[in-house]
């Protein structure tokens, strides 16, 4: 029986390339995302559901899970690659910047791994990878962009976090942690770099599938940093 994945961010530039890995290995996939303008390669596809939910909203995020929960009965594994991104150094970064990065880049996966989380524990089964980022790593590639970087870290210690309420137990939080991603949104607003250095997103897909699949089952709490040559 095929595994259902959620995938948030899901009409992204990575989010997109991910949907299309998993439906192409046999998952069930719960896309979610406020438009599926980049995803009509899915159209027809009886393994394929297009949903939309206000990842910001909390308690709207609490009830879909619960619905999708009613719905698929299991929940397998959960792709959490909302996010944003802004420059801005301490001298720039105002609290007006920095809650709107924590918004989009910690609770937009918090609510999600929230009630997931609960779920998998007592399915005694589940997969949660955060869409982590190198700057969060490295103060000096982060410090140009601080709020992107202070709040794409905190992910690494919820999956720790995480993984240590699990310990035991079959449910791993990942985090992804990616170098410069080649979609057309970074090409465009770096349109000088050489963009061969960039990471694919058909890799971090290949990555995100390999979480889920039996492969990756021996693996617990771990940080997947992928950054090609950039």
């Amino acid at each position: 029986m095929p595994k259902t994945i959620l995938i948030t961010g899901a009409n992204g530039g990575l989010g997109a390339t991910t949907v299309k890995k998993f439906l192409d290995k046999g998952y069930k996939v719960i896309a979610v995302d406020q438009s599926g303008a980049h995803l009509g390669f899915a159209a027809g596809n009886d393994n394929f559901q297009l949903k939309s939910v206000d990842a910001t909203d909390e308690q709207a995020v609490a009830d879909f899970v619960e619905e999708l929960i009613e719905l698929y009965d299991n929940i397998d594994g959960a792709l959490l690659l909302v996010g944003g991104f802004t420059m801005g150094d301490i001298t720039t970064t105002d609290a007006a910047a920095l809650r709107h990065m924590f918004s989009l880049n910690f609770e937009t996966a918090y609510f999600f791994a929230r009630p997931l989380f609960r779920h998998m524990l007592e399915k005694g089964y589940g997969r949660l990878a955060f869409m982590g980022a190198r700057p969060a790593l490295m103060p000096e590639q982060g410090k140009g962009a601080l709020a992107y970087s202070l709040t794409k870290s905190l992910l690494f210690r919820l999956a720790e976090l995480l993984n240590a309420t699990a310990k035991g137990k079959n449910v791993v939080a990942s985090v992804v942690a990616p170098s410069t991603i080649d979609t057309d949104v970074n090409r465009k607003s770096m349109p000088d770099a050489d963009f061969s250095d960039w990471v694919k997103p058909e890799d971090i897909a290949t990555l995100l599938e390999f979480i889920c699949s039996d492969e990756g089952n021996a693996l617990r709490e771990p940080v997947y940093k992928i950054y090609n040559n950039a």
